[in-house]
């Protein structure tokens, strides 16, 4: 499989290519500006590994928790380059790859509660069993919360949001932007008809239009 990944979530525009048994990624760090880069990034890694944009045969992309602007500059690429070549597109949750990623650092893997940031003094969260299965559903919750869950459930935690839990949490990794090497690995694995490319917010954003600002509808 000929599989494409982009990653705009956070603070990295990253970009990865695998075919057959060669893999291909590049990585930049910075923080806004997704969408000035994206395209040449993914123009520059089809022309280094010499793949015309026509063999593609999949892409994946990561759909959240992350910047609401963020989310949208990479679904909306992957989704129009998909039409183009009338190819499927996989969305992977960033909570996701972050415990897949945890998983493959440990030497026994283990449940594992992964976490980012969120907005004021909340987190984003969600637990995983040790084969990766989704516990629970994504919430937003306070870092006393996960705390706590953590303790009960005996999880590991991973991710940039678990520096956040206090001292004594030492979590198996600190990343906040998510692996593309693991978006890479998740993309070609998952099905595309269960894991549509749709943003995963798990919050609202803070901008929303003022109703009384609309038109009414004649």
């Amino acid at each position: 499989m000929i599989l494409l990944a982009i990653d705009t979530a956070l603070e990295n525009a990253s970009v990865g290519l695998v075919a057959g048994d060669r893999r291909w990624t590049r990585v930049a760090t910075i923080g806004r500006g997704h969408a000035e880069i994206l395209m040449d990034a993914i123009a520059g890694l089809l022309a280094e590994a010499a793949v015309p944009p026509a063999a593609l045969e999949r892409i994946a992309v990561t759909v959240g928790p992350g910047s609401f602007t963020g989310l949208r500059v990479g679904i909306a690429a992957a989704r129009g380059l998909a039409l183009v070549r009338r190819i499927p597109v996989v969305g992977v949750p960033t909570l996701m790859i972050h415990a897949v990623h945890a998983l493959a650092l440990m030497e026994t893997p283990r449940p594992v509660l992964a976490l980012l940031p969120a907005r004021g003094d909340e987190l984003y969260g969600q637990a995983f069993d040790a084969d990766c299965t989704a516990l629970c559903p994504p919430s937003a919750r306070s870092a006393a919360d996960f705390v706590a869950e953590a303790a009960a459930g005996g999880f590991a935690v991973a991710g940039a949001g678990a520096t956040l839990l206090g001292e004594g949490v030492e979590p198996v990794h600190r990343d906040s932007a998510p692996s593309i090497d693991t978006l890479l690995d998740l993309g070609a694995r998952l099905d595309p008809d269960l894991w549509p490319p749709k943003p995963l917010y798990v919050k609202p954003p803070d901008a929303a239009p003022q109703a009384g600002a609309r038109i009414a509808r004649r």
